[in-house]
């Protein structure tokens, strides 16, 4: 259980107002407020009354209990791989950690009630591009997923390994994908790309980072690559691959597309593996692409809605199994940890539905 202090936290306010993508302006016209005075409640350096804790709680779509949650363990940047760290505007980073926080502070609260999958991220440091090659073999061979044929569901695949994977509205379309390493990792998906094959490749991009970077500071250009050609080599083995991937002095489109549709990875990553494999060479590889951007294949490529994205199941699972156990027990771990229905919702993605039965609710939190 989550202890309560009796006093207002300050670094409670910030996470709450992170978490709603609000700033300090916002934040004080919403209230009647400066931002200075925001600024000083956030630090500790005041108290607010009553009154204005109230209308904090209502801005930010909290509960005052929520202000007074002492045990929170924040995320912090060392355990987040931003995709290209270094342009990641601050505000953006600093709303992701905040939601990220509140995540893991519900996984935490589940874990208390029920048995998540065994989390099972082996740590495989790399350094050569053979290292690469062998962590994602032995990833598929750890997780039973053997070396000849396509992933059906990567999603599955990382959830069933212990990650819970989601997705924050208003921030994901600025973050193509992210995970955070944290003793049940957290994998947060882009809302924004339509393309089932992308949502996968950056899947699996998170994963190599959560395998090869457990520690590392990532988001420059080595990390990237490494997380590139992880994905690459997890989604399409290197042996299969340079049996299936056509060959000759032009590249046959047909045939590729063929893999695309068979291991459901895209046009632009099946050559960009050829390449990495040194089955292609850079001019043949150049004029790949120049192909694609010619065909207006850059950012949606044929075939693309001919496959399904694959829909994170863990964290919806585990609530709708709590709540058909319990009638209401979702809606009291909001309560508990402070959150009113649609910040809960933002945060997890399962809706608090209006309680129909209201004389029978069992209290788990006694």
């Amino acid at each position: 259980m989550f202890q309560f202090g009796n006093t207002f936290s300050g670094s409670q306010l910030r996470l709450a107002r992170l978490a709603s993508c609000s700033s300090m302006d916002d934040l004080g016209e919403a209230v009647g407020a400066t931002r200075q005075y925001i600024h000083q409640l956030e630090s500790g350096a005041k108290i607010p009354s009553e009154q204005m804790e109230d209308a904090l709680a209502d801005a930010l779509d909290v509960s005052r209990r929520f202000f007074r949650l002492a045990d929170i363990s924040s995320v912090v940047p060392e355990q987040c791989h931003f995709r290209k760290q270094a342009t990641t505007p601050q505000i953006v980073k600093s709303q992701t950690l905040a939601r990220g926080s509140l995540l893991g502070l519900l996984v935490d609260r589940l874990e208390i009630e029920l048995s998540l999958p065994k989390v099972n991220f082996p740590s495989l440091p790399v350094k050569s591009p053979d290292d690469i090659e062998m962590s994602a073999e032995k990833c598929r061979s750890i997780w039973g997923l053997g070396l000849g044929g396509p992933i059906t569901n990567i999603i599955r695949v990382a959830e069933n390994a212990g990650a819970v994977i989601s997705y924050f509205s208003g921030i994901s379309e600025r973050v193509d994908a992210l995970s955070i390493d944290r003793r049940r990792p957290l994998i947060c998906r882009s809302e924004a790309k339509p393309s089932a094959c992308r949502l996968r490749f950056d899947i699996a991009h998170e994963i190599g980072h959560l395998v090869m970077h457990q520690g590392i500071c990532t988001g420059d250009k080595e990390t990237e690559n490494q997380a590139h050609r992880f994905a690459g080599a997890f989604l399409i083995p290197r042996a299969v691959f340079v049996q299936e991937f056509p060959r000759g002095r032009y590249l046959d489109w047909k045939q590729i597309e063929a893999m695309k549709l068979r291991w459901k990875v895209s046009l632009g990553a099946i050559v960009r593996r050829a390449y990495d494999l040194q089955i292609i060479g850079a001019d043949q590889y150049k004029r790949a692409f120049i192909h694609l951007s010619k065909t207006g294949q850059s950012r949606s490529e044929k075939y693309d809605m001919s496959i399904s994205a694959e829909q994170p199941e863990l964290l919806s699972n585990a609530l709708s199994l709590l709540e058909a156990h319990y009638n209401g027990a979702v809606r009291a771990i909001a309560v508990e940890l402070g959150m009113k229905d649609s910040l809960f919702e933002m945060i997890s993605g399962f809706s608090l539905a209006p309680e129909t039965r209201t004389g029978n609710v069992i209290n788990l939190f006694q």
